[in-house]
């Protein structure tokens, strides 16, 4: 039998103490217990898809990195009130596009993914990582971004900003 190792002690036996369906089912969460140290940590099984490719703007291709893809969202969400399991979620949904869309996919697609979800979910984390994937060079990039902003926001939320 395979184990995992204790984020605490870095044992390798440990038992499985409690196994449910996550994320809608494409998942399971397993609760385990260390037998060295006794704490307890969480895992998560996936099925290992059919890898998926990003072509970049330069030609080269590389396999699509899911840590990457998050590390750039959390990044763009640093101290804005979206939780980790919200982040998550997002970045499933993301890669299930990206997904039926490839096997390779291009890197603008991602890119543009991304902006999508964060244009959803906050403002101010979508116009960070804009400026970032987008290039801007000064401070009109930012006042016509944030105008194209505004004019797709319902009316409530642009009241708010």
């Amino acid at each position: 039998m395979i184990t995992m190792r204790c984020p605490w002690c870095d044992a390798d036996d440990d038992r499985v103490v409690d196994s449910r369906p996550a994320e809608g089912g494409v998942a399971i969460r397993r609760r385990r217990e260390c037998r060295a140290c006794s704490r307890r940590y969480t895992t998560f099984e996936r099925i290992d898809e059919v890898g998926l490719i990003v072509v970049k703007r330069d030609g080269t291709r590389e396999p699509f990195d899911r840590e990457k893809l998050a590390g750039s969202i959390r990044k763009a969400l640093t101290d804005r009130p979206v939780t980790s399991t919200e982040v998550e979620i997002m970045v499933d949904r993301i890669q299930g596009r990206l997904r039926r869309r490839g096997p390779e996919i291009p890197s603008s697609l991602a890119g543009q993914e991304v902006l999508a979800a964060l244009r959803r979910t906050d403002e101010v984390a979508y116009l960070r990582f804009a400026s970032v994937y987008k290039e801007f060079e000064g401070v009109a990039d930012f006042e016509r971004e944030l105008v194209s902003l505004q004019k797709k926001l319902p009316a409530k939320r642009r009241r708010r900003t």
